[in-house]
């Protein structure tokens, strides 16, 4: 025989549910640490490297700029040269740097002819990385099947 009520009471249940705020308060600190330590752990080691002078920085220009204008005068690094002086700057260029690019931006009203002139004196000098400069157009929005295309050797010319 038990004394004591029929009616029992349940009280308070347990909370089930994670508090997320501590947990994210120690990840975002977590994260400083680590973001403030990384950069002392990559250079902990210090050295007192030999001087050579093998070991320079590379202060030769990776580009040439060439620059034809309307007129055909030629331009060398916003210079005004002449084909022979042209001519002489390539070789240095390729003398200092084997792997020197030659930027070429030409006027559309020059004629083709002087662009291979200026072609022709980098090659010369053994420059064959030419690169042709040219702006986007103003409406680049043109999709590539109503934009005017080059027709293969032989082809009819396609009608817009």
């Amino acid at each position: 025989m038990s004394f004591g009520r029929l009616d029992r009471s349940l009280g308070s249940q347990p909370m089930s549910d994670i508090n997320m705020t501590p947990l994210i308060d120690v990840m975002l600190v977590l994260v400083v640490i680590f973001i403030i330590t990384a950069p002392l752990l990559a250079s902990s080691i210090k050295l007192d490297l030999p001087k050579t002078d093998a070991a320079k920085s590379s202060d030769v220009p990776k580009a040439v700029r060439v620059v034809v204008d309307a007129s055909g005068q030629t331009f060398l690094n916003d210079h005004p040269v002449s084909l022979e002086e042209l001519a002489r700057q390539f070789v240095t260029s390729q003398q200092l740097n084997p792997d020197t690019e030659v930027q070429l931006r030409a006027d559309k009203a020059v004629p083709y002819g002087r662009i291979v002139e200026v072609m022709g004196v980098a090659q010369k000098a053994n420059l064959n990385r030419i690169g042709f400069v040219a702006d986007v157009p103003s409406n680049a929005t043109t999709s590539p099947s109503t934009s005017p295309v080059a027709a293969p050797a032989g082809a009819a010319p396609r009608k817009p």
